[in-house]
């Protein structure tokens, strides 16, 4: 066996040397690298949370964020120090009030929120486990140019099909949150908007094109290509999604047929 010469082990030593620095910086790059942006983050990108303080007149919000304007009534206010918050819940299209049980625990100190009202977001919670999205706001009592402070604080849960939020883009919840708690608009818009005749509802491709779902697909492939339907129906074990040409069928998680 021939041994090596001292050039021979020298050279030997730099490429282990130049090896694990090569290794050491890969790792380095890796943690330094951004990680992918979650739905929480995207939402959090899109509401801006408001942030309150305390002084004398009590707890009021020193920070403005983003402004929604309530599109929907049913949802109850408690005081910004009140430690419970009832919850409404919309789901299929409607908003429904908090639970009789939830309502006693907030107490008498409590408001229902009115339709128009402004209202500062202070949390957006994605719950994908849940497939649940819940907002919490306050009123913007600038916004709504009351004498009296009021600062009365809601939140409002908005339940997506099971395995959507998986998938879900934050623009696609957006779109189901505005139903409820709409983006404050320009006044110049919002004759606009009104002028222009509302878009039809629950992925109409319509009358006889055949609708782009195929038997075996799951909630969320039908949701990412459909998007949320106008009807959410629970039939023994399974589920139909009623778009407005056609209606699809769930068994055990997947499409096992089309109607139209």
């Amino acid at each position: 066996m021939r041994r090596m010469t001292g050039a021979a082990k020298a050279a030997a030593l730099f490429f282990v040397i130049l090896s694990f620095s090569r290794v050491a910086q890969a790792q380095t790059a890796a943690q330094n690298a951004a990680p992918p942006s979650t739905l929480q983050d995207d939402l959090k990108a899109i509401y801006k949370p408001a942030k309150l303080g305390t002084d004398s007149s009590g707890t009021r919000v020193v920070q403005p964020g983003t402004v929604l304007t309530v599109q929907l009534g049913g949802m109850l206010g408690v005081p910004p120090i009140s430690l419970v918050v009832p919850a409404a819940n919309y789901k299929d299209g409607e908003l429904h009030e908090p639970g009789g049980f939830a309502k006693a625990s907030a107490g008498q100190n409590t408001k229902l929120i009115d339709i128009g009202e402004k209202v500062y977001v202070l949390k957006v919670e994605a719950k994908l486990k849940d497939d649940k999205v819940t907002v919490t706001f306050i009123e913007c009592d600038e916004c709504n140019g009351v004498q009296q402070p009021s600062s009365y604080k809601s939140q409002v849960n908005f339940q997506f099909p099971k395995g959507y939020l998986a998938q879900a883009a934050a623009d696609q919840v957006q779109d189901l949150i505005n139903k409820v708690l709409a983006p404050e608009q320009p006044a110049d818009n919002q004759q606009q908007a009104q002028d222009q005749p509302p878009p039809d509802q629950g992925g109409d491709q319509g009358q006889g094109n055949p609708p782009p779902v195929q038997v075996g697909q799951t909630y969320a492939q039908v949701l990412k290509i459909m998007g949320m339907p106008k009807q959410i129906l629970n039939v023994g074990t399974g589920q139909v999604y009623v778009y407005n040409d056609f209606q699809v069928v769930f068994v055990n998680g997947r499409v096992a047929e089309v109607q139209q």
